[in-house]
């Protein structure tokens, strides 16, 4: 099992220096194009020009806007004083540390805290982050030096800790550095922990009225003017964007906004979410995580294949989690996999005209549409495969169902 620990060890290793190498000797490298608004961008703020600041050096088709609330630039600020190379490589080595992190809290979650301290499940958390840093979120999270993982990992730490405040505290400043991460809320109003839903609200309160008092002017242009502009974001019918109204809006050949196709099929999306969170068990608190998740990112107006981290925890709990016994279960973690590692979005863009055309053939436009097909499909196994295994007499007597490990090894998961 130590073997298996230091060959894990080796890989994680091998997939960091890959990445060092790829930014250090890549012409288009260091190009960290989200990286450069966070550092550049927040360097504007005491100017009161945060918003007026664009990044189009490596980006001349789309110069790139300060996109995040007023808050998000406070926290990046001190960037801006270190040398972005220095910077560039710190991001890469911090993101992998926290998706080491994501992972283990995701086997934690499932197997509980004793278990991850043992070598086999060790090793596993760092194989799984080595494969985890060329799945396409992490893989252009790496790329663009982008945000996602650290709040991801925010979320995670959230709902690892027992505490209202620590949890409240850290859903209330994810969601102040970018919004998205608001709909971790709702883990919490599923699990009937109302301090720690009224807590993120206060923080995140708190961190929209830092903004109001140091950056008054900009802070009234975001949450006045500014928020919920999706354009100024970025090309919604883009094969990138992978949330129910990119997918919808390339399908039908324009922008859906948030008319009656798009309440329609978020209406289907979250019935079926409901469905399946229904019969997930009341330990089961990464199943939770992940289908709550799962429907933020389909509702958010955009959601670049980046933003998809959260699909690594839902691999995590598909092979490990309590119903990975049910047929289907590594079919559907396969199909994650295959399509994160393969990278679908990265494939297509290949193909499509422009950033900007929403229009697109039906031999593009359907393919593009692969996560939202995939958490429907994902909802849809889990609802009636938990329904099933909890009514199964095995489910009824038992309570649990045994998790075989690498090693032989048994860890009783509850279901019910």
């Amino acid at each position: 099992m130590k073997r298996h620990f230091r060959w894990a060890v080796l890989a994680l290793g091998v997939s960091v220096l890959a990445r060092l190498l790829w930014m250090v000797l890549s012409p288009n490298g260091m190009n960290l194009v989200d990286l450069h608004v966070y550092v550049d961008g927040s360097a504007a703020l005491p100017n009161d020009r945060l918003y007026d600041f664009t990044y189009s050096e490596d980006t001349p088709d789309f110069p790139l806007p300060f996109t995040y609330p007023p808050f998000a630039a406070l926290v990046f600020f001190p960037l801006h004083y270190l040398p972005f190379t220095a910077v560039a490589i710190g991001w890469l080595l911090a993101v992998t540390a926290a998706l080491y992190a994501v992972v283990r809290i995701g086997f934690e979650l499932v197997l509980g805290a004793d278990a991850v301290r043992t070598s086999q499940w060790r090793a596993a958390t760092a194989g799984w982050t080595a494969v985890g840093l060329w799945m396409e979120p992490v893989r252009t999270t790496l790329d663009y030096g982008q945000v996602n993982v650290f709040l991801v990992l925010g979320a995670m730490l959230a709902v690892r800790s027992s505490r209202w405040w620590v949890s409240g505290g850290l859903v209330g400043l994810v969601a102040g550095i970018k919004l998205t991460p608001a709909i971790t809320s709702l883990y919490f109003l599923a699990r009937r922990r109302w301090a720690t839903v009224a807590w993120s609200a206060l923080v995140f309160s708190a961190t929209v009225g830092a903004s109001f008092v140091i950056a008054p002017l900009e802070a009234r242009r975001y949450f006045g003017t500014l928020l919920g502009d999706a354009d100024r974001i970025g090309p919604v019918g883009s094969v990138w964007n992978q949330s129910m109204r990119g997918a919808l809006s390339r399908i039908l050949g324009e922008d859906v906004e948030f008319g009656p196709w798009w309440i329609a099929a978020i209406a289907a999306v979250a019935a079926s979410g409901f469905a399946a969170w229904r019969v997930l068990g009341p330990d089961d608190r990464l199943g939770t995580l992940v289908m709550v998740q799962l429907f933020g990112l389909t509702l958010s107006p955009i959601s670049w294949s980046h933003h998809w981290v959260w699909l690594l925890p839902t691999v995590l709990w598909l092979l490990y989690g309590p119903l990975r016994a049910a047929p289907g279960a590594r079919v559907i973690a396969g199909f994650w996999l295959a399509t994160t590692l393969v990278g679908v979005p990265w494939v297509l863009s290949f193909f499509q005209d422009g950033m900007w055309a929403i229009s697109r053939p039906g031999l593009l436009a359907w393919p593009a549409a692969v996560d939202v097909f995939g958490v429907v499909a994902t909802y849809l196994w889990v609802a009636w495969h938990g329904r099933r295994q909890g009514r199964s007499p095995q489910g009824a007597s038992a309570g649990v169902v045994p998790a075989s490990t690498a090693a032989g090894t048994t860890h009783r998961i509850p279901v019910r």
